[in-house]
C-alpha cells in the first residue's frame, strides 16, 4: 500500500518528529506530495543546519524544589543541544521559548553569552550562602558549542576564582580540554564530575545519542579525569529496559577501570513531549526492539510510559524496576562504585568584586 512520500531522514539528529507545541495554538507539518520533486528542499530536510541564537537572559542560575534532584541551583550556559539523544528529558524545555521539543531542540541552540558574568553577580549577592551549583541542570555544558564559545570554560574559572563547590555533568569527550582547570578545582575539594555512558555499543551509542561523543571517548575522558586525581561518578543514565539494561554489570566495569569511584543511575521516562520524540526514534532505528522495550516501560510506570510521582520518575515501580535497580546496585558494590566522593569545601567561598554596579565597602 502507498502511504505516499516518505519524510527525509536527518542525519545525525535524534529526533524524527517535531511533536506540537504545548504552548502554541498553531503547528505547521510539512507537505512532502507539494515537494516530492524539489531535489534541494528534501536534502535540506535530511541535513539541517545548527544555528546558535543570542539569549539575552539577565540570570543564569536557576533554583529547583524537585526531591527527585540532588541540588537546589544549577547554570545552564546553552539550552537547548546538538548531542540529540532520542530520550533527553530536557527537550520540553524548549517549548516554553517558543521552539519544538524535537529538531529545534537540536538545530536552535540558545547562547547566553554573558553567563560567566552573570555568573559571577550572582555570587557577589550579600545573600549567597554557598552550596553546590550543578552545571548543568539541563544541556551539555560540553556539547559542540563549547568548542567555539568556551561558556562552561568561563563559568568555571568564575566558580574557582570564588571557591565555589560545582558538580559538572556531561558525555562529551571535550572536558579533556579543561583538565589543568578541573585539577586545581580538585585540589580544592570544589568538585565532582560525573560522565554519562549508557552504552558500550559504539552503533547504539551513534543512533541514540548521534552527536556526543562515542563511550570509548567518554572511558578516555573518565580514565584522564581520575589520573589527574579528578573525582568521578559514572552516571549509567537512562537505563531502557529491553535496550540497554542488560549492559549495567560491564558499563559498571568499564567505569571502574577507567578509574570512576561512584556509580549513579536512572530509569528511562519520557515526560511530555519526549515521548513521541522516542516512540519514533525507537520504531524506526530498533524496529525490533520496540515492542518489547514500550512494553517494559508500561510495566514500570503502571501502564504508562512516563511515571511524575516525586520519588518514582526517576525508577519507577514493580517488579521489573526492582530487578533492575538491585542489579544495578549489586554490580555497583561488586565494582566498588558504591562509597561516597570526597565532601566539597564550602569553607573556602570568597565572594567576588562586582564587576557593574555599586561595589562593596567592606
Amino acid at each position: 500500500m502507498d502511504h505516499g512520500p516518505k519524510r527525509p531522514t536527518r542525519r545525525g539528529r535524534g529526533a524524527g518528529v517535531d511533536p506540537p507545541n504545548r504552548f502554541e495554538r498553531t503547528h505547521t507539518e510539512l507537505d512532502l506530495d507539494a515537494t516530492a520533486d524539489d531535489v534541494e528542499y528534501l536534502e535540506s530536510l535530511a541535513n539541517p543546519a545548527t544555528e546558535y541564537l543570542p539569549d539575552r537572559s539577565r540570570s543564569v542560575v536557576s533554583e529547583n524544589d524537585s526531591p527527585d534532584v540532588g541540588f537546589r541551583f544549577s547554570i545552564n550556559p546553552y539550552r537547548g543541544c546538538v548531542h540529540g539523544c532520542s530520550y533527553c528529558y530536557a527537550r520540553p524545555s524548549h517549548e516554553y521559548l517558543g521552539y519544538s521539543a524535537g529538531l529545534d531542540f537540536e538545530t536552535k541552540i540558545l547562547v547566553k553569552h554573558e553567563a560567566p558574568e552573570l555568573f559571577r553577580e550572582f555570587l557577589a549577592r550579600p545573600s549567597w550562602v554557598p552550596e553546590l551549583i550543578a552545571l548543568s541542570g539541563v544541556t551539555d555544558p560540553y556539547q559542540p558549542a563549547e568548542r567555539h564559545f568556551e561558556l562552561t570554560r568561563g563559568c568555571l574559572l568564575v566558580a574557582l576564582e570564588c571557591r565555589q563547590p560545582i558538580s559538572l555533568i556531561t558525555k562529551n569527550a571535550l572536558i579533556r580540554r579543561d583538565l589543568e582547570l578541573l585539577r586545581e578545582m580538585a585540589s580544592l575539594d570544589l568538585i565532582h564530575v560525573n560522565i554519562s555512558l549508557t552504552t558500550l555499543d559504539a552503533a547504539l551509542s551513534r543512533d541514540m545519542e548521534p552527536r556526543a561523543s562515542l563511550p570509548s571517548s567518554r572511558l578516555k575522558a573518565m580514565a584522564e579525569l581520575s589520573a589527574a586525581g579528578i573525582p568521578v561518578r559514572v552516571m549509567t543514565a537512562p537505563i531502557v529496559p529491553g535496550l540497554n539494561d542488560q549492559e549495567i554489570p560491564a558499563l559498571l566495569r568499564a567505569a571502574r577501570d577507567a578509574g570512576a569511584r561512584q556509580a549513579g543511575m536512572t530509569i528511562l521516562r519520557l515526560p511530555s513531549t519526549v515521548e513521541p520524540v522516542f516512540v519514533d526514534w525507537l520504531e524506526r532505528m530498533r524496529p525490533d526492539r520496540a515492542e518489547k522495550v514500550l512494553g517494559r516501560l508500561r510495566r514500570i510506570h503502571s501502564g504508562r510510559l512516563n511515571t511524575n510521582r516525586f520519588g518514582k520518575r526517576m525508577t519507577g515501580t514493580g517488579e521489573l524496576s526492582e530487578q533492575i535497580v538491585g542489579m544495578f546496585k549489586l554490580f555497583r558494590s561488586r565494582e566498588g562504585l558504591d562509597g561516597p566522593l570526597p565532601p566539597y569545601d564550602f569553607s573556602r567561598f570568597r565572594a567576588p568584586l562586582p564587576t557593574r554596579g555599586q561595589l562593596r565597602l567592606f
